[in-house]
C-alpha cells in the first residue's frame, strides 16, 4: 500500500507540472532537433532523492552517446546548397534567400573532411557529464584510492573522443584512478550492433508506412516564398519538400557548433513542430517499443543489456568502488532505454497521429545522451543491493515496485525482471 501511494504521488506531481510537447518546443525550438539537440540545453536541477539511510554508492554502469557532431552524410550540406546556388545563378533568390545562401556558404568550409566529427560543443558536453559523475558520486570516483574505471568505445572517432573527455574529468577528480580504455571491433557486437536479423527485417518491412506522414507534415509553400522570387520556377526546378526537410536539418544542427549562424527564423512555429513530429514518428517506429514494428525494436539491444547485467554481476560480487563506461550511438541509447523500461521511454502507442502527446524523442536521445545505473550497498553489515537509474542525469522509474524510498530498487528483483524479459525474447526467436 505504501509503495502504491508513492507511485500515485509521483504520477500526480509529474502530471501537475508537465508541459505538452508543443508548449516545450514553442518555448525552446531547439528541442525540435530530436537527436541533434544540444545536451546542455535541457540539464536537470540535479536535486536527487537521497539514498536510504545507511546505504552508499559503490558501482556505476553506463552507456552514453557521443556528443554533438557535424552532420554525417556526404550529401547533407551539398543537397541544400545546390538548389540555392542554382537559384542564385538564375536570379531566382529573394533577399532572404540570398542571405541564407551567404550564411551557408560561409559555414560550409568548416565541414570539409569533418563529416560526423565531434565538435567543441560535443566535447564540452562530455566534460560536463564526467565532472558531474565525480561530483554526484564521490564515493565511487573521488574518495577511493586507485578506483578502477573500465571505459570502452565503438571504433568511431567521435565516440572515442567523447570517452576521452569524460575520462579526463574523472582523472582530474581522482589522479589515482586506474582507467582502462578499450576500442576494438571485438566490442561492436554489444556496443553498436543489432542482436538479430529478425529485428532489422521488421524495420525494413514497416519502413514504407512512414512516408505517408512525410507527405502530410511537410508544408513548403510559405518557405519557398521566403527563399525564391519565382514560385513556378521553384515548383518546376527543385524538390520543394526535400529542400525544406534538408534545410531544417542543417539549421537545427547549428546548435552543435560554437558561433554558428542561427537561422531558425526561416521556419514558423507550426512548421518547426510538424517537422519535429515527423522525426518523432520516424524514430519511434524504427527504434522504440512501437506496435507498428511489433514492439520488437528495443530488443536490438539484447546483447548490450546482457553485457550490463553480466558485468554488474562481477562488479557487485567484488563489492569495491568501480565503474563501467560504454560509449556509442543514439541508435543504441534509444532502444536500450525502451528495453530497460526507463520512465516513459517504453510507451506503446497505436495511433501515431497522437504520438507527440505520449512520447517525445528529445527527452531520450539528445547529443551526449546517457544511461547510468548506480548501485548502492549497506555501509555496514549485509543487506539488499539497491539501484537507481538516471536517463540523461534525471532520476527515472524502473519497471518493478520501488523500495520505500522512491527511485531506489532491489537489484536482485530488477536483474530477474530484465533477465526474464531477455530469455523470453530469445526463446521466441
Amino acid at each position: 500500500m505504501k509503495r502504491m501511494l508513492i507511485m500515485l504521488l509521483l504520477g500526480a506531481t509529474i502530471t501537475a507540472t508537465a508541459q505538452t510537447a508543443r508548449e516545450e518546443i514553442d518555448a525552446n525550438p531547439w528541442l525540435a532537433g530530436s537527436n541533434y539537440l544540444d545536451y546542455d540545453r535541457q540539464l536537470p536541477d540535479f536535486n536527487y532523492t537521497k539514498a536510504p539511510k545507511g546505504y552508499v554508492p559503490f558501482y556505476l554502469t553506463h552507456y552514453g552517446r557521443h556528443g554533438s557532431r557535424w552532420l554525417i552524410g556526404k550529401e547533407d550540406y551539398e543537397r541544400v546548397l545546390r538548389p540555392l546556388r542554382k537559384a542564385q545563378e538564375q536570379g531566382k533568390l529573394t533577399s532572404e534567400g540570398q542571405e541564407t545562401l551567404r550564411l551557408l556558404e560561409a559555414f560550409n568550409p568548416s565541414t570539409i573532411d569533418r563529416l560526423g566529427d565531434l565538435t567543441t560543443v560535443g566535447e564540452r558536453q562530455h566534460h560536463g557529464i564526467g565532472r558531474r559523475m565525480a561530483q554526484h558520486f564521490p564515493e565511487i570516483f573521488v574518495k577511493p584510492k586507485g578506483v578502477q574505471i573500465d571505459a570502452r568505445s565503438t571504433v568511431v572517432n567521435r565516440c572515442i573522443l567523447s570517452m576521452v573527455a569524460e575520462c579526463e574529468e574523472l582523472m582530474a577528480a581522482n589522479p589515482t584512478a586506474r582507467i582502462h580504455n578499450d576500442v576494438s571491433e571485438s566490442l561492436q557486437y554489444y556496443l553498436n550492433q543489432p542482436h538479430s536479423g529478425k529485428v532489422k527485417a521488421q524495420d525494413n518491412n514497416r519502413r514504407h508506412g512512414r512516408f505517408d506522414f512525410a507527405e502530410r507534415l511537410v508544408h513548403p509553400d510559405r518557405l519557398m516564398t521566403v527563399l525564391f522570387n519565382d514560385q513556378q520556377w521553384a515548383t518546376d526546378s527543385i524538390d520543394r519538400k526535400a529542400l525544406m526537410r534538408h534545410l531544417f536539418e542543417v539549421v537545427i544542427n547549428m546548435q552543435s557548433h560554437d558561433g554558428a549562424p542561427d537561422m531558425l527564423h526561416l521556419f514558423t512555429k507550426d512548421e518547426i513542430y510538424d517537422l519535429w513530429r515527423l522525426s518523432n514518428i520516424t524514430w519511434y517506429v524504427r527504434y522504440a517499443n512501437a506496435p507498428q514494428t511489433d514492439n520488437m525494436m528495443p530488443f536490438s539491444q539484447y546483447n548490450l543489456l546482457r553485457n550490463i547485467i553480466e558485468t554488474a554481476d562481477t562488479c557487485v560480487a567484488l563489492g569495491k568502488p568501480q565503474a563501467t563506461l560504454r560509449f556509442g550511438h543514439e541508435v543504441c541509447v534509444l532502444p536500450l532505454a525502451c528495453l530497460m523500461e526507463l520512465g516513459s521511454s517504453n510507451a506503446s502507442v497505436d495511433n501515431l497521429e497522437q504520438l507527440d502527446q505520449h512520447w517525445q524523442n528529445y527527452k531520450i536521445f539528445p547529443m551526449g545522451c546517457n544511461i547510468q545505473v548506480i548501485f548502492y550497498k549497506p555501509k555496514k553489515g549485509n543487506g539488499d543491493i539497491l539501484v537507481k537509474a538516471l536517463l540523461n542525469e534525471r532520476e527515472v522509474m524502473l519497471p518493478i515496485p520501488p523500495t520505500a524510498t522512491p527511485y531506489y530498487y532491489k537489484w536482485n528483483d530488477l536483474r530477474q525482471y530484465w533477465t526474464n524479459k531477455l530469455d523470453q525474447f530469445n526463446e521466441e526467436k
